[in-house]
């Protein structure tokens, strides 16, 4: 194989499993090359991938090290994107009752729901994380563009039992903005004890949903790697959840002028944070 050939398909195979440490001795059989060679490519890609903003490589040392893939979207480009989304979620006949907002379109959207996948890992790199959970609906194409970032599983958590489940672990809990008792159901097979999972959830108005996540998760011995959302209400006189990410922010909806108002959310400084135990490890 040439070597333009072999830097294709060695770039190809990173992209295709992010966060996943791959051994050089892999390459080096694979391509029939010497380490020392693949060590050359490596390099190359990892200066590209860099300077493309598209993600770097990390090199662990030791007989059971070798090289993985991070994706990290571009702080900039995640700006233009966000706010390109920014406005189209200002139009006013989006506006649902109870102050609302229709984003079912954009979360069909292949493009929007891959890039808020990759903006949203990139607030988590450096985290401990095993599983993405969320809730069905809407949260679950959110959830899996997170975690083919982190190349890590997909919980979903349901309103009622189904019999293809099995055994299931049932909590109730309040809304946070209906004040309504709720109930989730998860399989007593989905997730095992002390299982690291990063919560994530399309909308957060007073974060009853998601609190109520985490009390599932207290029941299954699980502990929250952390929490994300696509877009949070500024609403904060009953606020369930302190410590989180948001992408967008829903200022203020003016029900009677028919008038949405949305700024950026708080995840700048989780990108500064991620940027950091990124180079720490």
């Amino acid at each position: 194989m040439k070597r333009s050939h072999r830097l294709v398909d060695l770039t190809y195979y990173l992209l295709q499993n992010p966060q996943k440490l791959i051994p050089l001795t892999y390459f080096a059989e694979k391509y029939d090359s010497a380490k020392s060679s693949i060590s050359e490519d490596l390099t190359i890609v990892k200066t590209t991938l860099e300077e493309k903003s598209y993600g770097t490589l990390v090199t662990v040392a030791g007989a059971s090290g070798g090289v993985k893939y991070i994706p990290i979207a571009n702080i900039n480009e995640s700006k233009e994107l966000l706010n390109e989304m920014k406005q189209l979620l200002e139009n006013s006949e989006r506006l649902l009752p109870g102050g609302y907002l229709y984003i079912s379109d954009l979360l069909g959207d292949p493009r929007y729901v891959n890039s808020i996948g990759r903006i949203m890992s990139s607030a988590f790199i450096g985290k401990e994380i095993d599983c993405v959970m969320t809730v069905a609906t809407k949260g679950i194409p959110i959830a899996y563009a997170v975690a083919s970032n982190l190349n890590k599983p997909v919980i979903i958590v349901k309103r009622d039992s189904e019999l293809t489940e099995g055994s299931t672990v049932n909590v109730n809990y309040i809304s946070g903005s209906t004040k309504r008792i709720q109930t989730m159901v998860l399989s007593k097979r989905a997730l095992a004890p002390k299982t690291k999972v990063l919560i994530i959830d399309d909308f957060m108005k007073a974060g009853g949903t998601i609190n109520g996540m985490i009390t599932l998760l207290e029941e299954f011995g699980a502990t929250v790697a952390g929490i994300g959302v696509f877009i949070e209400s500024e609403e904060k006189e009953d606020t369930l959840i302190n410590e989180y990410i948001s992408l967008l922010k829903l200022k203020n909806v003016d029900i009677k002028h028919k008038c949405i108002s949305i700024d950026s959310g708080n995840y700048i400084n989780a990108f500064d944070k991620a940027s950091e135990d990124l180079v720490k490890e």
